[in-house]
């Protein structure tokens, strides 16, 4: 299905309906290097050696990626590039807990260990996928908990209280250590509200991915960060097709589907050709709670939109 509708710009899908490692946490630990966790009630935790869960992770992520090659090859695609795609170090940190119980993001030599692993183990990951379908790869970064973390608003292992937030110079530290280590371009996601879009960009994002609707609310210096990301040359992923089906008699034209991204470079004052040149549309957020049927229909109108987008039609003149 992605190869069919994405042939471009195909990317290793994830499917966490399939259980312990195939979630977005236990897959990151699959490509983490001479780190293992494994699943507890609470979570994820830190352990000393690869369990089941761990290994269940690994092999999933061998059997996808064959998946991707065979689909490659049967389907004859040249894709311009592989998408990739696992946790940030930030998210990965406040999801993961130590032996004691508390979450990495308190301890910062554990904080520095899992973004090494993290990094070192996506750098080999990105270069392994290349060399086996004959494309270069691009990784994209998941940060939906990064937020929570510069609030201070992750739970403690007990729950009764918080983690204490970090501060954005050490979130831009660790982060950029692990982008820095990626092929270029790289992506940060974000789908969460406020998505600190100047702190990922000074980090060594090429490229954001942000929800359309969410930044509908965002403040002004959410919305000027990512005009000055426009307008240095960065591209944004963003989020406007719906994950799962719209209501019933919602609209769901391109014109519709469009409307968000003409609304947005309409309030930063850009000419709406940032849209074709530097925007990508997307799915606003994962379509794991998506139908098979929604979920290709997910990926042929953001196809559709960005072709859209390089041939607005007549409807769409201001």
């Amino acid at each position: 299905m992605v190869i069919g509708e994405l042939p471009a710009l195909p990317h290793l899908p994830e499917l966490p309906d399939r259980g312990a490692g195939a979630d977005m946490i236990g897959r990151t630990a699959a490509l983490l290097v001479e780190l293992a966790l494994e699943l507890v009630p609470s979570g994820y935790r830190v352990t000393s050696r690869a369990g089941a869960d761990h290994r269940r992770g690994v092999t999933l992520l061998r059997a996808d990626l064959d998946a991707l090659e065979e689909a490659v090859d049967s389907a004859g695609a040249h894709p311009e590039a592989i998408k990739l795609q696992a946790a940030g170090p930030w998210t990965l940190a406040a999801a993961v807990e130590l032996h004691s119980g508390h979450k990495v993001l308190t301890d910062p030599g554990a904080l520095r260990e899992f973004a090494a692993s993290l990094a070192e183990g996506l750098r080999e990951h990105a270069r392994e996928v290349s060399r086996r379908l004959g494309a270069p790869a691009v990784v994209q970064l998941d940060e939906p908990g990064l937020p929570a973390v510069l609030a201070g608003s992750v739970p403690t292992a007990s729950g009764f209280g918080t983690v204490p937030a970090v501060p954005e110079s050490a979130a831009l530290e660790l982060l950029h250590s692990v982008l820095e280590a990626l092929p270029v371009p790289r992506i940060v996601h974000c789908c969460a509200p406020r998505p600190p879009v100047a702190l990922l960009r000074r980090a060594g994002a090429d490229a954001v991915a942000l929800d359309a609707e969410l930044l509908a609310g965002a403040p002004r210096a959410t919305l000027d960060a990512l005009g000055e990301a426009w307008d240095s040359g960065a591209s944004v992923l963003l989020g406007l097709v719906p994950t799962v089906p719209p209501p019933a008699g919602k609209p769901l034209t391109l014109a519709a589907l469009a409307q968000p991204a003409l609304d947005l470079v309409e309030r930063l004052g850009l000419d709406r050709a940032v849209l074709a040149e530097r925007c990508l549309p997307t799915p606003s957020c994962g379509l794991a709670g998506a139908t098979p049927g929604w979920a290709r229909r997910a990926l042929t109108l953001a196809r559709e939109l960005g072709q859209a987008f390089l041939d607005p039609p007549a409807s769409w003149s201001p």
